[in-house]
This record gives C-alpha cells, structure tokens and sequence, in this order.
C-alpha cells in the first residue's frame, strides 16, 4: 500500500491481501493520493484511474497504447492490471484500489465483480465497523470457494513453495487414496508423482520458485500419477499460482482420463488397422461420413487422384476429383456420382467411371457403392469401392482391334477391301472419327485415297468427302508418313507439319488427333493408313505397335494378292459361292433325268444331313431312293413331283420324309429343269421345314386358346359390371330410408345438433355419392348412359361451378383464380359436364393444402373449347398418370396421406368427356401439382 493519507491501513491492508487471495494475482494494493492528487510510491498505473475517475481494466499492458508507451508501467513488473477509483462521499478520486499479475490474463466478470466489492469495502474503510463487514464478506467468499474445492469432482491440491501439500480435497482423497490428514504437509513429488518423472517434477518447482510463477499456468496438462496402492494414471491438470508474502504457492486441479486416453488408443489403432487394410487392397476405397463429408480415401485411389480427402461438398466431388462418364469426355453429374448415389440411399453395382486428371494418366475404374447403415437403419455415410480395369479394358479394345483385322482380312478378297475394312474395323472399335486407307500409286507421285469411314452420327463430309482425294509426299497425315516411312502422331493438326493439307478443316470440324502408320510392300512404301480422333490423344507407342502390326498384315496380303490375282479371282468366286451353300440349311442337289427314267445324283451339299438325317448316297437311283424315303401317306405328292419333272417342267412339293436317322420331317422340295448338251438336269433346293410345320400348328392351338381366354374374360367382365349395377341400385333404397329418418331425427328438438346424427349425415352423403358414381360407371360401360347434346354456353357453366366452390377454397383456405375466356357454343349437356367440372373442382382444393392455388383457365382454339384446371397440390408420381383414370385408383400421394376417396370420380369424368368426343388427360403443373386440361369439340 503507497500513498499519502491511510485511513484505517490496517483494514485496507486486509482488503488487499484478501484481494490477492481471491484473485490469485501476486500484487493488489490501495493507492491513495493528497490534496494535490500526487501519488508518490504509487503503482504506475494507478494515476490513470485517479486521473481519469474511471476503472482500467488492462489484460496486457502491451495491448494498450498509452500504458505501454509509458516509462513507468514499461520499466515495472505489471503484466496485466484491474484497478477501481476510491472516492470522497463527494465523488472526487482520492486513490485507487487494484490487483495486477506479471502474466496475460483475461480478467473474468466474477473477478472483476470482487475486486469491485473490495474497492468499494476499502473506499468505506474509514471507519473499523466497515472494514469488519468488508473482511467479513471476503471471509464469506473464501468460505464459498473452500466449500466449491469441497464438493468439485475434480481433485484440488495447493502446494506451498517448498512443495509440500497444503490444501486436499475430497475428490483428492478418493483419486490418490490418501486421506486430507496424511497428505498435508507431504511433499507431492513422494506422494503422487511417479519415480521416473520426480526428477524433471522437482526441476520445475525450483524454476517455478525462483521466478515466481511457472509457465505451465494455465494449460491443460496430460500427466502420469501414482496412487497409494502404486497404480500408475494418467490425468488432466490445469495449474494456478499465487505470490503469497512474496512466495508462489500452487494451486492444481485434477482428474483421471485413463478410461478417455484407453478409448483414444483403441480408436487410433482401430483407424490405423483400417487405413492399413484399406491401403493394402488392390482396389480404390473412398467413403463419407453422415453428413455428406469425404471421410476416408486409400492409398490407390489417392495415386491415381493425385489428391487426398479434401473439404469439399457431394456436388463438388465429380469436378474436384476428375470424375468423368467412361467415354473420359463427359464430366459425371453430381447425382450420377457413384458415391453420391450411395450416399441417397442407392446401392450401386458395376458403373463405369473415368477419372482423367490432368497430368496424370487416366484410368477405366468398375465401381460398386452402397450406403453404410446400422442395424437400426440410421445412416453413417456411404462407401464406394473401385476396380481398375484400365489394362483389362485397354487390353480387350486391343484384342478386339487386333480380332476384327483378322476377320476383315480373313474376308478380302483384294488388297484394297483388306485395307479399307482392316481400319474400318481398327476406327469403330477405337471409337476414334475417322479413317483412312491410302495407296500409292503406279507412277509414285501421289498417294491416293483408296476408302475412308466416318463413324456415325459424326459429321466430317466437308473433310472426308467422297470424292477422290490425292496428296502429294510430305502432304498431311499420308503424305507425311509417305515422306519420312514412319509411323506419325500429332495432336497440333494446325502446326503439326510442314504441308498441314486439310488438316486445317478438319481441326474446324473437331477433329483433334491426327496419327498414321506406313504400308510396307518389301522395301517400299506402298500406302498409309491414317486415323483422327475428336479428343486430345497423347501418344501411345502400345497402339502404334498395334497399327504397324495390321499394316504389315496388309502389306503381306498385298504382295501375295498381286502375285496370284487370276488364281484369287477364281478362289473367291468359288469361295463365295461355298460360303453361301454352308451357311444355309438346306440341302442343295443337282441330278441328271436319263432317258431311260434313271435319276443320277450330280452334286449335294453337306446340308442333307440336317434335312434328311444322314448323307445321301450318290451311287444309286435317287427316284428310289427319295421315293423310299418318303412316308407312305405322301408319296402320291412325291409321284406328281417326279412326273412333272420328267416332263421338263418346275415343280415343288412339301411331304413327310423318313430320314436316314429314322426321325420323320416335312421336306419342301423345289426343282428347276436345266437342258445343257443334249442332257436334262434338275437343280433343286429341299429345305427341312418341321419346325414351321408344327409352330403353325402350334399357332392354330394358341389362337383357339387365346380366343377362349377373351370370351371368358368378357363374361366375367359383363357379370361384374352388372354385379356392380345390382348392388349400386339395390343400395339407393336403403340409403334414402336411412337418409329419411335422419333428417325426421335431426328435426326433433331434443336430438338437434347431435354429432352422432351429423356423423351419419355424412356418411350417408357419401355413401350416395359413392352409389351415384358406381352406376354412372356401369350405365357407361353398358353403353346405357344418356347424353342430352344441345347448344351450349361453357364458359357460363364454368363460371357457376368456380362460384360454387369458391366457399370450400375460402374455408380451406386456398386462392382461387380465374382466366376464363369467352366461349363459343359448343354442343354438350350441362348436367353431365357440370358434373366433370364439380369433380375437377372439388379434387384440386381436397388435394391442395392450406395457402395454395388453385388456376382455371379457358380458352378456344379453331375448333374446340379447352378448360385447365391447375392445382399447387400434392401432386402425382409420374408412372401413375397413365393408371389415374382406371377405375378404382388412388394415386400414392393420396393414400399415403390418408385423404378419403373412392377412385371412381375420375372414371366418371373420363367416361362423360369421351361420350362428349373431347378428351381429359393430366399432367405434372409447372412448380409442383396437378393440371387436368379438358378438351371439347365446338
């Protein structure tokens, strides 16, 4: 305490020992000034609360600009600084009452409230009666704080500059085992603290005595601690100091986290094995969390990415991570996202995804995705899992190519169709735009295009014509391969050459890649072939070995063609006609009718053993040998056959054959008589035609069935209608009885107003309704309902029914708008069209919630009436529409809200447009709902 006057010190000095106590500060002290308001001996920063009659509340010195330009407060001790002004009765300043602390410190309101209480009990301390109730509340608030260590579930232990223990509480003594009376006095470092880390314990209790404080202060603290019983523990500890006479003592809270850091460790080595396992898998693994966040992302997929797990969104995912549609062009969708579709519930198996970074080599990945739930259904997140299949899929394209080349040149019968169809085949399986087969030709000047292919839906006419096209060497793609004999690859097709040709043209038409390899005929350059992709291709040496293969295949077959082209010529048109005569399953024969009524067998084809179950025998008469076959039931057709045959004319016949395998078939046999050098031949064609025979006789056996079915199925149908008619007019009697003597009932003074007679009410109401409809329903199936056609003004009519309903869209409350043209006459009855309207009407407001809209709109058009009833309602799932108007169907919005109905009304309505000649149908309204357009002939 400094200062000039001391009123009462003794109490003022309790005050700020009492100050220093509660607010654990090392310094707090009362400054009082003179007349003059001088303050000698003062702390630094109390002449600002004198001079400014205001408190100053500093956690750091350094913060504030005036105190810490100051000389005095920089040369001082003072960290942080709380002070109040004392006053006169008068309100002048007449000193300071403050603590301060050689560290940062947030002041907090509870602080700051008894430094307030203590400022105020020192500015009343002229007199000793108000330093004893002063005292006396610091006493109570030390009691509070003694009875809050007490009772807090967190060990407390103070510790006096020697480290021994001066306060224990309770939570201590059930911690470490030891009771208040054995610890106290102790030395914490033999009591609590394990053997290995005494050492480093009692270092820092040292330090922390000889500067005062520690700078541990304040944090929170992980530490290993022993018990009575020597169990080692790991606890929290957060450390508080105070200077007390100029000495730190300590003040430690306390708890046991053993249970959190066992359940940390098992979590961690959880994660570590999972990450591990993850990383060890030969497939990608990403996964969210329940809340749509990337959770896990394993060491194969991450190569591929080049990204780890990134704080992004699901909507985000597709363009942060490369994913594309497998064409590896298409940039997936959000919600096509493997993940993302996971993530909403979906369970996702074999989609094809690419992921193309830049830089990096793109990758063909299969994906299977499903949510991860628990066994009570909640949703944790959702896991995809993808397979590489790059190679795989690389590997089967080039298979393909490679298979492709060889059925195209298995099936050329000349160099150039081997060219043209070898990268016809390698393009479409590539799924590359164009390509090209080139020669060059017999002067060696040009190099001409021989055949080119497009692949479809591609339009490249401008750059890859019909016409004749011919470059010189060094000219474009051919020319260029022509020139250098290599293979080429360029994805600059605007400055990849020296001559770019077309190029130009075809870089405007999209094309991207140009690449071409050389035909080699011995030494020499005998053509090119030439492809163009409409994407960015890096070069593949893989698919150019592919290509320099094929064009060497080609070049081969040129050479052996060209030295064999009469030989060729003859094979092939041999070939094809083989080809043909193996690929059907007819038997194909040629025999000679002798003039002595002989018939030698000439020539057959290999198909007679599908036709008459075993090789025919060429050595015999075939007259006798077909007509041994033939069943005995049909070989007076066989003996017409064979007369008109012999009489040179064409004939046919179909009968059943015994085959050679003893299975009998129906054979239709053809013949066409050939003369050639004086000799007569039939050259005929017997096709094996049972399975035709018995699938028409199958047919005939169907359709009778079918028939049967229908006319049954009409029966039920005409039974059920009347059931329906039946039962609908027999309940109208009873019906209007009911409805009679509940309206005699409802009169009766004392049953008026009863809820169980308007209950009944309603339910007979709608019971009518119901009945009503069921026999509107039978009366148009039966064709027995009457329409009454006169001239009539719909747009009145429409008007009436809106008004009508205009009260039920009040009550509900729901808007009601009109957009009603005027109509012309159109031919109709009114009570059946007021009818659709009434139901149109009715459904939209029962279907449309509380503040909704409700649109009618009508309009003309050349020749018919057109009313839209548009709703903002629950609306209709879109594969219901087509079923909304079949009798007795309810859309899933309706019934799964439990709206009451009964499926007919729209029946009804249907029913009478189409006796009207008009249409109805229903659509999804614009924003959510319904819209019924009703269409009436004028």
């Amino acid at each position: 305490m400094t200062g000039e006057a001391r009123p009462s010190g003794s109490a003022v000095e309790r005050l700020t020992r009492m100050g220093a106590r509660l607010l654990h500060t090392p310094m707090s002290g009362a400054d009082l000034c003179g007349t003059d308001r001088n303050t000698p001996g003062a702390h630094p920063c109390s002449q600002y609360v004198i001079r400014e009659n205001a408190p100053l509340i500093v956690p750091d010195v350094e913060a504030d600009p005036r105190l810490r330009d100051d000389p005095a407060v920089r040369e001082h001790e003072t960290i942080a600084y709380a002070g109040y002004p004392l006053r006169s009765p008068d309100g002048e300043p007449v000193g300071a009452f403050f603590v301060a602390d050689v560290v940062v410190r947030q002041w907090s309101a509870d602080e700051l409230a008894d430094l307030l209480a203590l400022a105020e009990a020192a500015e009343a301390a002229a007199t000793e009666t108000s330093l004893r109730i002063a005292y006396g509340e610091a006493q109570l608030a030390l009691a509070r704080q003694q009875w809050l260590l007490e009772t807090t579930d967190d060990a407390y232990i103070a510790l006096n500059t020697d480290g021994r223990i001066s306060g224990w509480n309770a939570a201590s003594e059930q911690l470490f085992g030891w009771s208040a009376a054995e610890a106290t006095g102790q030395v914490t470092t033999e009591l609590i603290v394990p053997p290995r880390f005494r050492n480093v314990h009692e270092q820092r209790l040292a330090e922390a005595r000889r500067i005062g404080t520690s700078e541990l202060v304040g944090q929170r603290l992980e530490l290993a601690a022993t018990d009575r019983a020597g169990r080692e523990f790991q606890v929290e500890m957060t450390l508080q100091t105070e200077l007390v006479h100029g000495q730190p003592v300590f003040h430690m809270f306390l708890h046991d986290i053993s249970a959190r850091i066992a359940m940390q460790t098992a979590l961690e080595d959880e994660r570590a094995f999972l990450q591990a396992l993850l990383d060890s898998m030969e497939a990608g693994v990403v996964a969210c969390d329940s809340k749509g966040k990337l959770a896990q992302l394993n060491q194969l997929l991450t190569k591929i990415h080049g990204l780890g797990v990134e704080p992004v969104e699901p909507e985000e995912w597709p363009a942060t991570y490369y994913l594309f549609e497998a064409d590896g062009q298409t940039l997936i969708r959000p919600r096509q996202d493997p993940l993302a579709r996971a993530y909403r519930g979906e369970i996702v198996q074999h989609q094809d995804i690419a992921i193309v970074p830049p830089g990096r080599s793109p990758h063909i990945l299969l994906t299977n995705a499903r949510p991860i739930k628990t066994k009570d259904g909640r949703c944790l997140g959702a896991v995809a899992v993808h397979h590489d299949v790059t190679e795989s899929r690389r590997a089967e394209r080039l298979r393909r190519c490679r298979h492709a080349v060889a059925n195209a040149l298995s099936e050329a019968i000349s160099a150039q169709e081997a060219g043209v169809t070898a990268v016809e085949a390698v393009a479409a399986e590539m799924q590359w735009a164009c390509a090209q087969y080139w020669e060059v030709d017999e002067k060696r000047d040009r190099i001409i295009r021989i055949g080119s292919w497009a692949r479809p839906g591609t339009d490249l006419a401008p750059f890859d014509g019909t016409d004749q096209l011919a470059f010189i060497r060094g000219e474009s793609v051919p020319g260029m391969v022509w020139e250098h004999d290599h293979e080429i690859w360029t994805t600059d097709l605007l400055h990849g050459f020296a001559d770019v040709g077309r190029l130009p043209l075809g870089h405007r038409l999209g094309l991207r890649t140009a690449f071409g390899v050389p035909v080699h005929m011995g030494h020499r350059v005998a053509g090119a072939l030439a492809f163009f992709a409409d994407t960015e291709i890096p070069r593949d040496d893989e698919i150019l070995t592919m290509l320099q293969s094929i064009a060497g295949q080609i070049g081969r077959f040129m050479e052996r063609r060209r030295a064999e082209d009469l030989t060729l010529a003859l094979a092939a048109a041999r070939r094809d006609f083989n080809r043909v005569v193996e690929q059907v399953n007819d038997c194909l024969w040629t025999v000679e009718m002798t003039p002595s009524g002989e018939v030698l067998s000439q020539y057959a084809s290999a198909g007679g053993r599908g036709v008459f179950g075993g090789v025919i025998p060429t050595d015999s008469d075939m007259a006798l040998t077909f007509g041994n076959l033939v069943h005995p039931d049909d070989r007076q057709l066989f003996e017409l056959y064979h007369e008109r045959a012999l009489s040179g004319l064409p004939t046919e016949f179909e009968a059943r054959v015994i085959g050679f395998d003893g299975i009998t078939r129906w054979v239709w046999t053809r013949g066409t008589p050939r003369h050639e050098d004086g000799h007569l031949y039939i050259d005929g064609i017997s096709t094996n035609v049972t399975e035709r025979r018995e699938l028409a006789d199958q047919r005939e056996q169907l359709l009778a069935q079918e028939q049967q079915q229908v006319h049954r199925l009409q029966e039920l149908d005409r039974m059920k209608d009347e059931l329906v008619a039946v039962v609908s007019h027999e309940l109208r009697n009873p019906i209007a009885i009911i409805a009679a003597h509940t309206e005699v009932l409802m009169d009766e003074p004392d049953l008026a107003g009863q809820a169980e007679l308007a209950a009944i009410e309603r339910t007979i109401a709608h019971l009518v309704h119901l009945v009503d409809d069921l026999l509107d329903v039978a009366r148009f199936d039966s064709g027995q309902a009457n329409i009454d056609l006169r001239p009539l003004r719909l747009d009145r009519l429409l008007h009436r029914a809106v008004q009508e309903h205009q009260h039920g869209a009040d009550a509900k409350p729901v808007t009601l708008v009109t957009e009603i043209d005027a109509l012309p006459v159109v031919p109709g009855d009114a009570h059946r069209l007021r009818q659709v309207l009434d139901n149109l009407l009715s459904n939209a407001v029962k279907y449309t919630p509380p503040s909704g809209t409700i649109t009618v709109t009508a309009h003309a058009t050349d020749d018919t009436a057109v009313v839209r009833v548009t709703d903002t309602g629950i609306g209709i799932p879109a594969d219901e529409y087509p079923k909304l108007f079949n009798r007795f169907f309810r859309a899933s919005t309706a019934t799964s809200r439990k709206i009451k109905g009964t499926g007919l009304g729209l029946t009804v309505v249907k029913a009478i447009v189409d006796a009207h000649g008009g249409t109805i149908t229903a659509e999804p309204a614009p924003g959510g709902g319904t819209r019924f357009t009703l269409t009436l002939p004028r």
